[in-house]
């Protein structure tokens, strides 16, 4: 909207020709700051600057000084699948960059403070204004006035920190966790950078991880196999005690939900999948070998698939839905 009532009914009666010749936009006397102020009085305050374009001589806005950070830190922490699955809190000693005490500082002559130098170049359209960080204090507006013998040039000294550090249930290899002001101090009245935590998950003796489900291989002899039995296998959370039906198949593999690894979202739980594998003897004994001899023609020993009994790719299929 226009700003001045009557130069709005001047330009809704007779359009920009109303503004020739008197400071509007046809009039050859008029310079580049003329045209920026009639920029101004068409849109107001939309551009946030006193009556025109902020970029250009009416300014940026100002100049604040810029709070400059410290410098993050990075380590890595090596969790078992057990901790994982149930989160864990870490003690990790770093070495930090701090202020020295008895470090005193001065405002920085170059940029007065501000963190920033400022320059007005003349342009085609007109004064713009620019700003980059000091390089004198590096943005800091601050400069070393006094430190001590061991403080290195922007007056920090290297200091051994314990840190505690809460690591959720079900983060995964790679993820890197942030631990906000654990960082190396900035020099002056800045804000320290953040600690960076990246996980690194240990192999598991018997489970290997698929996203939240885990597997097991859990081998059983052919007597276990054909008369049925029980047996204690490995979760995150301790043993469990698992049963094999009769005849059970090499194969099979048996569902145990809600014993996989916590989603880092909050979805719930991962199951474990146990693998029924029959272990077949590479050797016999005498009397041994003359069992199954004789079990060649039997007809309980004749493979009989049924319905419910699933191909490889199918299983495969399953555990992937």
């Amino acid at each position: 909207m226009l700003s001045d009532d009557n130069k709005k009914a001047r330009y809704d009666q007779f359009g920009h020709q109303a503004f020739e010749g008197g400071g509007g936009f046809g009039g050859g006397s008029m310079n580049m700051d003329d045209i920026f102020s009639q920029f101004g009085d068409i849109f107001g305050g939309a551009f946030g600057g006193n009556g025109g374009f902020s970029g250009f001589s009416g300014g940026f806005g100002g100049g604040q000084q810029r709070r400059v950070k410290g410098s993050n830190l990075r380590i890595r922490v090596k969790l078992t699948l057990e901790e994982i699955a149930n989160g864990v809190e870490k003690k990790i000693k770093v070495k930090r960059k701090v202020q020295a005490e008895g470090t005193t500082y001065k405002t920085c002559s170059t940029c007065n403070g501000s963190g920033q130098v400022t320059r007005i170049t003349n342009t085609i359209l007109g004064r713009m204004q620019t700003a980059s960080t000091c390089t004198t204090c590096g943005g800091a507006g601050q400069m070393i006035d006094k430190k001590p013998a061991d403080a290195d040039a922007q007056g920090l000294i290297n200091k051994d920190e314990t840190i505690s550090v809460k690591i959720p249930a079900g983060v995964v290899d790679g993820m890197q966790l942030k631990v906000s002001g654990k960082g190396n101090d900035a020099p002056g009245h800045g804000i320290p950078g953040d600690l960076l935590v990246a996980i690194e998950e240990l192999n598991h003796d018997t489970l290997q991880r698929e996203g939240d489900n885990l597997h097991y291989d859990l081998y059983v002899s052919i007597s276990d196999a054909v008369l049925g039995t029980s047996k204690e296998i490995d979760t995150v959370t301790g043993k469990v005690r698992i049963k094999i039906d009769a005849g059970m198949q090499s194969g099979k593999i048996l569902r145990l939900r809600g014993k996989g690894i916590p989603s880092i979202n909050g979805y719930g739980k991962g199951d474990l999948l146990v693998h029924v594998n029959v272990w077949t003897p590479k050797t016999l004994n005498k009397i041994q070998k003359e069992f199954f001899e004789d079990m060649k023609d039997d007809e309980h020993f004749a493979p009989k698939p049924e319905e419910s009994d699933k191909s490889f790719f199918e299983k495969v299929k399953d555990m992937f839905s």
